[in-house]
């Protein structure tokens, strides 16, 4: 690995998380117990360069060694060897392109091209601050390669023209499409599939009982079926139970508890008073823990649909 510096220059002097970044700091410590903060020291070094336009300055991780206790070493040992952590200013827009096999035999080495033409060298922030670029390992997209990673999104099937178009729009202030630049879903083969395409594979006759060739004598015929006993109708079911797991901090054992008590859905958890919420506690034999881990909250969102924002906020549960 190649030895990583500070930029000392360009960190300033200070650094301070960004008042709506804060829950997110909670949520993460919220998961280790009161002597073992330190290991929400990646998380949050993770928030910090977000908060911090991309990068780590030495004050932004010194802020996160002080909020954790942790010695300044510690945290600058973890920044140095990650290379997800930057530790030099970037661009708004910072391009991460995958230079691994597949990508560098699908034409990768082109995209370098055209990021050098018109980013400059690997690391080099552009005049108006919002384009620069580097190669990386894996990006874990390789049946879409060559691709890039933009920030949070991936660009995949890239040739140079496709690649010199995306990087125009952003300079310019405009959006660009993610995902695949050719016409294919996600991952699908490009123009749609080609085989397996006949509906009898599909429709159960290809599993039917048939009579083998070349067997000596007649084939014997089926015996009857058997008459059909009958059948009391059911008591009527509960509703299907919502994936209580998807909460963060219930785990197998507390869902089932729920389970137990009739709370089956995100919107029973999510219609909670105050009282149900101290008596759920008593019977659980904790305290304070639903309202510091936010259950009702996080119910409320899942019970609207709003997934992505959930676990964008409280990372994604045990399903």
């Amino acid at each position: 690995m190649a030895l990583r510096r500070f930029d000392l220059d360009a960190g300033g002097s200070s650094f301070a998380f960004k008042p709506e970044t804060e829950e997110k700091i909670a949520f993460w410590r919220g998961k280790y117990p009161a002597d073992k903060q330190r290991s929400a020291v990646i998380p949050l070094l993770w928030l910090a360069q977000k908060d911090n336009n991309g990068w780590l300055s030495e004050p932004a991780m010194r802020e996160v060694a002080d909020r954790l206790e942790m010695p300044y070493i510690r945290v600058y040992e973890v920044a140095t060897f990650y290379t997800m952590f930057r530790l030099q200013p970037v661009g708004k827009f910072h391009v991460q392109l995958c230079g691994t096999t597949p990508c560098q035999l699908r034409g990768a080495e082109d995209l370098k091209e055209v990021c050098t033409k018109e980013i400059g060298k690997p690391m080099h922030v552009t005049d108006d601050q919002r384009l620069s670029w580097e190669e990386v390992e894996c990006l874990g997209a390789c049946v879409n390669a060559p691709m890039v990673q933009i920030n949070d999104d991936y660009f995949e099937d890239l040739t140079p023209e496709t690649l010199s178009g995306i990087l125009s729009r952003l300079r310019n202030g405009a959006d660009a499409k993610s995902g695949p630049q050719v016409a294919r879903v996600n991952s699908a083969p490009e123009g749609g599939t080609s085989v397996l395409t006949d509906p009898a594979l599909y429709d159960g006759s290809k599993s039917r009982l048939a009579e083998l060739p070349n067997l000596p004598g007649a084939a014997a015929p089926p015996p009857a079926p058997p008459p059909a006993p009958k059948v009391e109708p059911e008591a009527p079911k509960p509703p299907p139970a919502d994936d209580l797991k998807r909460i963060n901090g219930i785990g197998p054992k507390f869902e089932q508890m729920l389970l137990d008590m009739g709370v089956r859905t995100f919107a029973q958890i999510a219609g909670w008073s105050q009282e149900t919420v101290v008596s759920i506690e008593a019977k659980f034999g904790f305290k304070d823990r639903i309202d510091r881990e936010k259950w009702v909250a996080q119910a409320r969102m899942l019970a609207e649909g709003r997934i992505d924002e959930h676990d964008l906020i409280f990372g994604r549960g045990k399903d």
